[in-house]
């Protein structure tokens, strides 16, 4: 039987009225604390997966005449355990991962399609962690240098004068570090191995339509008298034609840089061209570069021009990413081009910039400034891992591919998933960046998900990180707290 007073009490009831105090009304409502985390993961799902099936597709057999397999599509299951059953479980909460395939055999042109397992791939839950093993993990935030190019001042301790030292940091590749000697010599080191003179660099790197761009073009004079004879005539056309294309020559480096390496007391090319005698033309420097890089193997012109080409422009070796790509530009004044791999012209407009900094023209960078860094969240910390375990895996279908007879091969038989799954495990059990939830409280939840961290794979180490990175610069103040600095 219901009390009467209860039923008083509900019938006349007086709505809970809330009073605000406050001089500023509620304008926006609270936003999500843990949004970094969601939507990159959600990013990662919809986007990243995608472009990274792209960038493996289509992978051929080493002949490239047998076999082609293409990665068309991919969908995620429903996961077999809620959150709850996980943790009392202590299994991953995850999700199959499926991925239709494509086999074409380009004998008969047969197209085989198959929809491959891909593994359990685990899922984010609704408040921004990963229940891994039963146990609630974060992946934190990676604070680290963004991809661009950066030239810097350094006083050189002999003659007490700055000299400029540059890096072009890709998103993935071979990092470029260039430096000034005291003696005027621009030298470049090619993934911190040995130094090369930079007009070794640009002359194997010269192309026609390279120099008109930058600097001038001298004309090569007509004869002043016609000349009668056509035998004559000809040999004269054939010799300016030759002069034209002559490609690395010292001549053609010196023009690159006319109108910029104009100091009276220091010239900056002309002291690295009368140092660099190992080159007089792009042949023989592409040889110098290759013999620099690879000093076991015997160097030929193919071999080098192969070199290069897979160190700075190729697309699935090289890649400047977005953010670079907007960084260069922005940074050498260039056109907005969207090509992710370096160009001639790049290299060349960094040399130009490093000479005219040296020249006391421009502004040097602040590589501690917020705005020379980025910040890695989860869904491309977990694509670079994936893309890792992909490369692995394309490896062991082109082997698969050369060895199994086409007519008969069905997509399972080529693809072996081990390799992205131990890339994905080792990435949620191991990395640095993977940390068991800090639960004390429910702010130490919310600190954990949105902390950042300059640590880990592709950022410093706690040895080699001095002061100046450990420093709260101007730039940090509003943006990031200055006690739990990265």
């Amino acid at each position: 039987m219901v009390a009467a007073r209860d039923v008083v009490s509900e019938k006349f009831s007086v709505p809970q009225l809330t009073k605000s105090y406050s001089r500023i009304p509620d304008v926006h409502p609270l936003p999500n604390l843990v949004e970094i985390q969601l939507d990159s993961y959600k990013t990662f799902r919809t986007e990243a997966l995608r472009e990274l099936f792209d960038e493996i597709s289509p992978i051929q057999d080493f002949t490239g005449n047998r076999l082609e397999l293409r990665f068309t599509d991919y969908s995620f299951g429903e996961p077999k355990y809620t959150q709850d059953e996980c943790r009392e479980r202590d299994v991953t909460y995850s999700a199959p991962l499926r991925v239709n395939v494509e086999l074409l055999v380009k004998e008969t042109g047969e197209i085989k399609e198959q929809e491959i397992f891909m593994g359990d791939f685990p899922l984010m839950a609704e408040g921004g962690t990963f229940i891994i093993n039963g146990a609630e993990r974060v992946v934190v935030s990676q604070l680290v240098r963004s991809p661009g190019v950066y030239l810097t001042l350094e006083r050189d301790a002999t003659s007490g004068r700055s000299l400029c030292y540059a890096k072009l940091i890709p998103n993935r590749g071979a990092w470029l570090e260039f430096e000034t000697s005291n003696k005027d010599i621009i030298s470049v080191k090619v993934d911190r191995k040995r130094k090369i003179p930079i007009t070794t660099l640009l002359r194997a790197i010269d192309e026609p339509g390279l120099l008109p761009k930058h600097g001038s073009t001298k004309e090569i004079r007509a004869v002043e008298k016609e000349i009668e004879s056509a035998k004559t005539e000809r040999a004269a056309d054939k010799l300016r034609a030759k002069i034209l294309t002559m490609l690395g020559t010292d001549d053609r480096i010196l023009a690159m840089f006319d109108g910029i390496d104009t100091g009276e007391q220091h010239q900056f090319i002309q002291s690295t061209l009368d140092r660099d005698t190992g080159a007089t033309t792009k042949e023989e420097a592409l040889l110098e570069f290759y013999r620099r890089l690879r000093p076991g193997d015997p160097p030929t012109i193919d071999n080098a021009k192969g070199l290069i080409t897979s160190l700075f422009f190729n697309p699935r070796r090289y890649d400047l990413g977005k953010v670079g790509r907007y960084k260069v530009n922005k940074r050498l004044r260039r056109d907005a081009t969207t090509e992710r791999v370096l160009s001639p012209d790049d290299l060349l407009a960094i040399v130009q910039e490093i000479v005219r900094l040296n020249n006391g023209h421009g502004k040097p960078d602040d590589i501690d400034h917020l705005g020379n860094r980025r910040v890695r969240t989860v869904g491309e910390l977990i694509q670079n891992q994936f893309r890792i375990g992909l490369l692995r895996m394309e490896r062991v279908i082109r082997e698969r591919m050369t060895i199994t007879d086409p007519a008969e091969t069905a997509p399972s038989q080529l693809i072996n998933i081990r390799p992205v799954v131990a890339a994905i495990k080792e990435f949620f059990g191991g990395s640095q960046l993977s940390q068991f939830m800090d639960q004390t409280n429910p702010l130490a939840e919310l600190t954990h998900k949105r902390r950042l961290s300059a640590l880990g794979p592709g950022g410093l180490s706690r040895d080699r990180a001095g002061f100046d990175v450990r420093d709260v610069h101007f730039s940090h103040y509003g943006r990031i707290c200055p006690i739990e600095t990265p």
